[in-house]
């Protein structure tokens, strides 16, 4: 039985000034990568070990990815990069202050394009469209290493994140429009033997330096212990975009601070 970790990377400089920031490729901020750091801290505190690990073609997610596998004392894991992982493409909003587009096309609307499953934005992508690139990604890449056993870290944006969540958990169209992805906190996932995709088990842990609560770390830690019988194999290499389904994932009770 393996284990998905999922990790939104931490602030970027264009997340700090409020813009639309979408297939642009702004830096970490100083606080995007503490809160990076604090991921793996608190990864590390549970006694995850990753066997393979994924990110997105943009160096914010990258960046994250490092940090992480730097405070698990993996910084050698290789990280396969691709842009099936990406942000959504917000077109004409992207480098928009989000303030600036809300005064210009209303809050409803605005808000609608951000967090709606169909609606997309001006020459931009919807979540139902960015899906239909991350999910066949995680179909071919990530989904047969689960169910081989190994324990995977995804570092990606929050609607490629939310379009895998919403998959993982089974949520609706109108159950994703509330679902947010925090920056830096780490999401847990236990996949099974066989069959689709299912609702799955999920610990969201605290970030900027919090401690890991009790029984979380526990749950998480007993988890790692039987993610992956074998440790010592990086995973690393190309990755592809298509290829065929994996097994079910199973959901718990998230938790965070």
């Amino acid at each position: 039985m393996g284990a998905l970790v999922l990790v939104r990377h931490g602030q970027s400089v264009w997340n700090a000034k409020n813009l639309f920031t979408g297939w642009r490729d702004p830096p970490l901020t100083a606080h995007g990568r503490a809160e990076a750091k604090a991921a793996g801290q608190s990864l590390a505190h549970a006694g995850m070990r990753f066997d393979a690990a994924f990110a997105s073609a943009l160096q914010r997610a990258q960046k994250t990815c490092a940090l992480i596998l730097q405070e698990v004392q993996q910084p050698d894991l290789p990280c396969a990069c691709d842009a099936a992982l990406n942000e959504r493409d917000y077109g004409k909003l992207t480098g928009l202050n989000k303030d600036d587009a809300r005064a210009r096309w209303g809050e409803r609307q605005v808000q609608r394009w951000r967090r709606s499953y169909a609606d997309a934005p001006p020459e931009g992508e919807s979540l139902r469209a960015t899906g239909e690139r991350v999910l066949p990604y995680y179909e071919a890449q990530i989904a047969p290493k689960l169910h081989a056993g190994q324990t995977v870290l995804v570092v990606a944006h929050g609607n490629s994140l939310r379009a895998l969540v919403m998959r993982l958990e089974a949520l609706s169209p109108q159950e994703i429009v509330a679902r947010e992805i925090p920056t830096g906190a780490p999401l847990l996932y236990r996949a099974e033997a066989g069959g689709a995709a299912r609702p799955a088990s999920s610990f969201c842990f605290p970030g900027s330096g919090s401690r890991l609560r009790g029984l979380a770390s526990r749950s998480f830690a007993r988890l790692s212990r039987r993610a992956s019988p074998n440790r010592s194999t990086p995973a690393g290499g190309a990755a592809g975009r298509h290829g065929a389904s994996g097994g079910s994932i199973s959901r718990g009770v998230g938790w965070k601070s």
